[in-house]
């Protein structure tokens, strides 16, 4: 063999072998899974007020990841613990078993926050004191002091994790709201949020005996205490805004002591309301973020070659829409904030484990509708608001009672989104329980503002009409903890409680403002692209399963995204 072949031949084998390595290294799983989630951050609003920007967050992943344009939820009740569960698990609420915020458990006769967990007290006393929110403070609910996972049916990413690599894998999760962090952390890891109560990041028993002494060390800065006297101000001269001239709109919540209008004050030290006006604002992502980077380098994640997992959930953009809507200055304001909230963790995540060695995922649990109001100043006059505690006192329900022989209440409760009857007096009046839902449901039917009410009993049999909407129904039908009739109302019919409050915007239907949200995942040596093909946030849990070669959470639904997974 000539000299010239043999250098020929020592460089295609060379090439080759530098090939596998490259090759066997790309398909190294990352240090450290990132999954951020925004609290009801509708997939175009970061779009829509791109211009209040900078370069470092959401153009950041849209410039150098893979940005899903066509994502949507497929089940009816879009609210947070749901759509924070089906991310980490991968499926519909009928096999999670989240149905709600709230439900009422019949076997205990009670209304039950969907966490809640009296076995594992919180490790501060009186630290879940306004952690349930979307309760209705009127009805007759027990407060139960504890928080865990237990009630979750399915495994999640992060346990398939654990088990993937027989529990090596540091696993945590971070939230303003404790079902936000619950969920992520799954049932193997470790969960922190933030009590308005304390004004600190708290955890549960179930979690740990004590807390790690760089947690007390982080409550001990008092970090909430440093935002009294302060307030929410614009980041941008207020004429670049496009809400710029529409600051203060009647239809507006006027919490006390925050305002419609900037600057929103956050309130004094002593001000017992300080801490919940945080959580209204930038300022909750801001603790949050300022939180997760210390739990990040205190419990040095990513520095190793068994991926660590870090979920962070970020609240304010909820708040914001519930309190203002999504077409406000304050709403465009608050995604200007966020923006530089995730900038600032990415840079974070860059430093101490280097971007490439990260696996990002960004999405959200639900979208969010516009304000009736809005929608009126612009002509679209069919938004309106639902009163539900009027529906036992309608004619037609009344009609039914006398139908019926009931002289009491035959609508007992409604929490989004069931109606529950009172069951007692229908046992009483020895009725067929199906036939009496039956009935009520096609007389809710008839009401202004429902385009649909269904039976448990039908749902229960599969005796309903196979549509779009009864799809996402049954999708969100749980035998033991759904009510009795779902009730779906129409597109821009809302009702306007939350915890208790008036406010301007609520979420919660299957309609698509409620169920669009991005879907972005960048880092790991992704190659930017944008893909419009219908994909599901349910995609997400599988994904980062089938990149990590762990099997897939036990109900998932999701497919591996092949531009992401590489097939």
């Amino acid at each position: 063999m000539k000299t010239s072949d043999f250098a020929i031949l020592m460089l295609t084998v060379t090439c080759a072998l530098l090939a596998s390595v490259s090759e066997a290294q790309a398909k190294q799983p990352p240090r450290l899974i990132l999954q951020i989630t925004v609290d009801a951050l509708r997939a175009d609003l970061p779009h829509r007020y791109a211009h209040v920007l900078g370069d470092g967050g959401f153009r950041r992943l849209w410039n150098e990841g893979i940005e899903y344009t066509n994502a949507h939820y497929q089940h009816a009740n879009t609210e947070t613990i749901v759509g924070h569960v089906s991310l980490a698990t991968g499926t519909v609420p009928a096999a999670h078993g989240m149905v709600g915020n709230v439900w009422y458990d019949r076997e205990q006769g009670r209304l039950v926050y969907n966490i809640e967990d009296a076995r594992y007290r919180l490790l501060t006393a009186g630290a879940d004191v306004d952690q349930s929110a979307e309760i209705d403070p009127t009805q007759k609910a027990a407060k139960v002091e504890g928080r865990s996972p237990a009630v979750i049916l399915s495994s999640t990413f992060s346990d398939e994790l654990a088990v993937h690599f027989n529990g090596n894998s540091k696993i945590f999760a971070v939230s303003v709201k404790d079902r936000g962090a619950v969920s992520l952390a799954g049932h193997a890891g470790k969960a922190f949020w933030f009590s308005k109560a304390s004004g600190e990041f708290v955890t549960s028993t179930y979690y740990y005996k004590k807390y790690p002494d760089w947690v007390n060390a982080w409550n001990a800065r008092k970090p909430a205490l440093a935002y009294a006297g302060r307030s929410w101000q614009l980041l941008h001269p207020q004429s670049t805004y496009l809400f710029g001239n529409a600051d203060d709109r009647e239809y507006e919540t006027d919490f006390p002591g925050y305002g419609r209008t900037f600057p929103h004050a956050y309130g004094s030290a002593g001000d017992k309301y300080l801490t919940t006006r945080l959580t209204l604002g930038p300022a909750g992502d801001e603790l949050t973020l300022d939180f997760a980077k210390t739990l990040l380098e205190a419990e040095r994640l990513g520095q190793d070659a068994v991926p660590d997992y870090l979920a962070v959930s970020f609240s304010s953009t909820d708040y914001v829409g519930h309190l203002f809507g999504a077409s406000s200055l304050e709403s465009e304001d608050n995604i200007a904030h966020l923006d530089r909230t995730l900038a600032k963790l990415l840079n974070f995540v860059d430093r101490i484990v280097g971007l490439q060695n990260t696996l990002v995922v960004l999405s959200a649990d639900h979208g969010q509708p516009e304000v009736p109001g809005h929608l009126h100043e612009l002509g679209i006059g069919n938004a309106r608001y639902f009163d539900t505690k009027a529906l036992d006192k309608a004619p037609a329900i009344a009609a039914l009672k006398k139908q019926f022989g009931i002289g009491e209440e035959l609508i007992e409760a409604y929490f989004q989104p069931y109606v529950y009857l009172n069951q007692k007096v229908i046992r009483e009046k020895n009725l067929n329980q199906a036939d009496v839902e039956k009935a009520v449901a096609a007389e809710l039917e008839k009401f202004d503002g429902v385009a649909y009410a269904v039976s448990s009993t039908a749902l229960r049999t599969a005796a309903v009409a196979d549509t779009l909407l009864t799809r996402s129904v049954l999708r969100n039908f749980h035998r033991k903890r759904s009510g009795d009739i779902f009730v779906v109302f129409e597109p821009y019919v809302f009702i306007n409680d939350f915890d208790g409050l008036v406010v301007a915007s609520t979420h919660g239907s299957p309609w698509n403002y409620d169920t669009y949200v991005p879907v972005l995942f960048a880092g790991a040596g992704l190659k930017a692209q944008t893909v419009s093909r219908p994909v599901t946030p349910y995609d997400i849990a599988s994904t980062l399963s089938a990149f990590v070669g762990a099997k897939p959470p036990s109900a998932s639904i999701g497919n591996p995204l092949p531009e992401v997974v590489g097939y």
